[in-house]
């Protein structure tokens, strides 16, 4: 236990992780706009964000009793009792390893928004709302009509992104042609 460690340290808390208070931390929010800075002391990360960066070995996760998570185990708690969390899982971590900023768009009834490179939030307007779906899901073309209605009213573009059963997405920017 007592090597040093150039990870930052977590803990699960409910849906959320809270990272310790130093700067290593900070700059998980500070360069890549990661979680949120609360009181500029601690980063609250989302599941999706914590689960990037421990699968990324950049800090290790405790759970309520102080034991170390392992990327299965905080997968298995982070997917419990929510729908889609694996298929959004893979979208967020293909769009941040392409260097993209991605933060949720509850507000906007989509699942994210995504800044276009360079570009972070606060600091500019996200490029595209993302709806991450399962290859094999079905949607009829009222709730496909839906989502161009939310991104046409927040102007942003929509962006499909469709996972298949290897885990990989494929993207397809949709938008409304008045002919």
């Amino acid at each position: 236990m007592g090597h040093k460690t150039n990870k930052v340290a977590a803990k699960l808390s409910g849906d959320v992780v809270l990272t310790e208070d130093s700067s290593e931390a900070r700059e998980f929010y500070g360069r890549s706009r990661f979680g949120t800075l609360l009181r500029g002391k601690q980063v609250q990360l989302t599941l999706l964000e914590a689960a990037y960066l421990l699968e990324k070995d950049k800090m290790l996760i405790l759970d309520g009793r102080n034991r170390e998570l392992s990327l299965d185990d905080f997968l298995r708690r982070a997917k419990k009792g929510k729908t889609n969390f694996w298929t959004r899982y893979c979208v967020f971590k293909d769009l941040r390893n392409r260097g993209y900023i991605v933060k949720t768009a509850l507000k906007f009834g989509a699942d994210f928004r995504v800044y276009g490179r360079g570009i972070k939030p606060g600091q500019g307007h996200a490029k595209w709302i993302v709806y991450p779906v399962q290859e094999s899901s079905q949607m009829t073309w009222y709730e496909f009509s839906a989502k161009n209605r939310v991104a046409h009213s927040t102007k942003k573009k929509l962006l499909m992104a469709v996972v298949d059963e290897e885990n990989d997405v494929s993207y397809w920017e949709i938008r409304w042609v008045r002919p």
